[in-house]
């Protein structure tokens, strides 16, 4: 069971779950909206991603010291992820945007030049994921949140 003694892995996943907590009410403020769904998708404020491996390396550099090997390890995975996170899935996410309006706009000219099926089968299609990436504000506060979440339970249970 030395599992539940991992002090890196289990700041890594309270971070993941704190900041996907975090993305209903910051999400509330902005649009007045309630929307529980954020609890488990991608995208948005915070980046669950930069808080898991934020918090992953501030646990190995509390741990092991800054002068390790293992936080080398660390530090290098969550600038990796970091970037690819406002990168390569940002990009996804745009290029889904514009995928998801040629979907609509193709739909709409089959439907008005040929009849085509009723609403209710248009509303199967399923769309394209668009919030993929981050941006980098998000990847910013994602980080700060894996760092200081890391500190207060390297405070409280260490």
């Amino acid at each position: 069971m030395s599992v539940l003694t991992n002090f890196p892995l289990l700041a890594s996943l309270a971070a993941i779950f704190f900041a996907q907590f975090v993305k209903v009410p910051i999400q509330f403020i902005i649009s007045r909206r309630l929307d529980w769904s954020l609890i488990t998708s991608t995208g948005g404020m915070p980046s669950s991603h930069s808080a898991a491996v934020t918090a992953l390396s501030t646990a190995v550099a509390l741990e092991h010291g800054l002068n390790t090997s293992i936080f080398a390890i660390s530090a290098i995975f969550a600038i990796i992820t970091m970037f690819d996170a406002t990168g390569v899935r940002r990009q996804a996410g745009e290029q889904a945007t514009v995928l998801n309006k040629l979907v609509t706009d193709f739909n709409r000219f089959v439907s008005e030049a040929k009849n085509f099926p009723s609403a209710e089968e248009k509303e199967k299609q399923k769309k394209l994921k668009e919030l993929l990436g981050h941006k980098p504000i998000e990847v910013f506060f994602g980080g700060l949140t894996g760092i200081l979440l890391t500190l207060i339970l390297d405070y409280y249970f260490m």
